[in-house]
């Protein structure tokens, strides 16, 4: 395993862990993102980290801006619109590592902004072979609504918690950037992006900031084998949010949308070739498929 840090911004790094094959340029690379809080070490990006290496793939388990006990290495927030890193990350594996075949998979929050960075690149990724995720956000601000909804009290409290000790780890590192009078009286997450994330990035509110981070505005205009897997009911994805005629008839996109499945759960009985983890076997399966036409 070699740690490795991608420059993709001034001033801005991302860390990522990279699992090479042998002759590294004999085979197609998979560069793996997490999800709202999560990291390279996050349990579902070590299993399909295991099944893409087993299945002849060089894997790069990455982190986004922040994470994975990286806030020293940006001055940044992290948040849903941060496409650019990634196509930063994909041009540095083309130009300086000679990698032409590149797949990118994303988890919830990774996942759109690997579809946000594949529909604003069109043909100016030919590394990237294709985009594959499972529960995208697309449309933070239906997201963000979902999460409000008193049944889901649960999963507001656990983000809300971890990204309050996040940016309390940031002032501590830059002291002069965030002011943290105002953290103790904030309850939820849209109050959260409201006086942080937002004017972080550049946005004037949380719902400017919701509104030009989804996917959604550019999924039309994807242009590589698309692969969205999510679950007719997970918690705060509305599966509604899928059924858009951008995402519907774009050739090359295919969603698969069980009527179960939670957020990026998936679980199937196992049996003599796959393990409980049936949403990891399906990417591994999508990368191997032969495609000469789009999907």
């Amino acid at each position: 395993m070699e740690p490795r840090l991608f420059s993709v911004a001034e001033g801005t790094q991302i860390l990522g862990f990279c699992h090479w094959q042998p002759n590294r340029n004999a085979h197609p690379t998979v560069v793996l993102l997490h999800g709202l809080e999560g990291c390279s070490e996050s349990h579902y990006i070590h299993g399909l980290a295991a099944k893409s290496w087993k299945a002849g793939f060089n894997v790069i388990r990455l982190n986004q801006r922040n994470c994975g006990g990286t806030e020293h290495l940006t001055e940044t927030l992290y948040h849903s619109g941060l496409s650019d890193d990634y196509k930063a990350v994909v041009s540095e594996l083309a130009s300086v590592d000679g990698l032409d075949r590149v797949w990118m998979i994303g988890y919830s929050m990774g996942g759109n902004l690997l579809l946000k960075m594949a529909g604003e690149a069109g043909h100016r990724l030919p590394a990237l072979r294709g985009v594959l995720t499972v529960c995208p956000n697309i449309e933070p601000g239906a997201c963000v609504q979902a999460l409000e909804r008193p049944k889901n009290w649960i999963y507001q409290r656990y983000f809300l918690k971890r990204l309050k000790a996040r940016l309390q780890r940031k002032a501590a590192l830059f002291p002069h950037k965030f002011d943290l009078s105002h953290l103790f009286f904030i309850h939820t997450l849209r109050e959260f992006d409201n006086r942080y994330t937002a004017p972080d990035g550049g946005f004037r509110d949380a719902g400017e900031y919701y509104d030009q981070a989804g996917a959604r505005h550019v999924v039309a205009k994807i242009e590589v084998p698309t692969l969205i897997i999510t679950s007719q009911d997970d918690p705060f994805i509305p599966y509604d949010i899928f059924l858009t005629q951008e995402v519907q008839q774009n050739p090359w996109m295919t969603l698969v949308a069980p009527t179960h499945g939670g957020h990026c759960g998936f679980f199937q009985r196992p049996h003599p070739r796959e393990d409980y983890y049936w949403a990891e076997n399906r990417l591994v399966e999508y990368m191997l498929t032969p495609r000469d036409t789009i999907s």
